[in-house]
């Protein structure tokens, strides 16, 4: 497929996802793998592909002061440093294996997103293992025990596949911290460009980094995360997560689907 036709796609998909804090990452390497486009180059191109888009979206959203910079700092840290980890022990596993646990996360993460999000209660919890958190005049508060644990494993098989992870994080935020969906989004795109780079990071260390390719799909995705964190300030995204959870269970079984082929 030639290249400037998958900047295209890639610039559509940069538009939707970044409107709902997701990333995208599931969609790109889905994309890039049918398109024909090794295992591998297709984890790092994703992954270029989410930090480029997500820093774009970070930069609009913090203008919009639409984010919390402590769940940011705590999660993204915690996120980052296993996506790196992932994207380096990624090149232990076959082609094939990376695909099946792309497409188990696919479904996972789009059967997540058509359950409905209730946000949590925002009273204080004067316990051990609740982070209570004020910013601005919102109130969060991190179940830690549960909070920190899913984080480290959504990092860590984010960076290994090449996806940003905004698919579990995005409702953890919201059903586990009680943050407003606004919010959660802009946390999220943000917390996806430090996750995304040590991925990409944790990748290029093997090879596999392709600029022929990577640099038109980056552009395309710095556009697309522009006008999409643009949208996303004026819509509300309870469509598009419907949405975007029914393309992403059909992404899922494409993967399994190409990764049954054997191509």
């Amino acid at each position: 497929m030639p290249v400037w036709i998958v900047a295209a796609i890639i610039f559509i998909l940069s538009v939707v996802m970044i409107m709902s804090g997701r990333g995208g990452g599931n969609f790109y390497v889905a994309a890039l793998v049918l398109s024909g486009v090794a295992m591998h180059a297709a984890s790092t191109t994703s992954q270029f592909i989410l930090f480029v888009s997500a820093l774009m979206g970070a930069v609009v959203y913090g203008k919009a002061k639409t984010m919390s910079w402590p769940l940011v700092l705590f999660f993204g840290g915690l996120n980052a440093s296993l996506a790196f980890v992932g994207g380096f022990k990624a090149h232990g596993f076959g082609g094939m294996t990376l695909k099946v646990i792309l497409a188990a996360l696919l479904f996972i993460a789009g059967v997540a997103m058509l359950f409905p999000e209730k946000q949590a209660a925002k009273a204080a919890v004067s316990r051990f293992g609740f982070w209570n958190i004020r910013d601005g005049g919102n109130r969060y508060v991190v179940n830690l025990w549960i909070a920190v644990p899913l984080t480290m494993i959504t990092g860590f098989f984010s960076g290994m596949v090449g996806i940003s992870g905004g698919s579990f994080l995005v409702p953890l935020m919201v059903v586990g911290c009680g943050v407003p969906m606004r919010t959660a989004v802009g946390t999220a795109t943000t917390m996806l460009a430090a996750t995304a780079f040590m991925g990409f990071a944790g990748h290029t260390l093997h090879g596999g980094f392709d600029p022929a390719l990577a640099i038109p799909c980056g552009a395309a995705a710095i556009a697309g995360g522009f006008i999409g964190s643009k949208i996303a300030l004026k819509t509300k995204p309870k469509s598009l997560k419907t949405i975007s959870g029914i393309l992403t269970i059909i992404a899922a079984i494409a993967m399994s689907a190409n990764a049954l082929s054997g191509k």
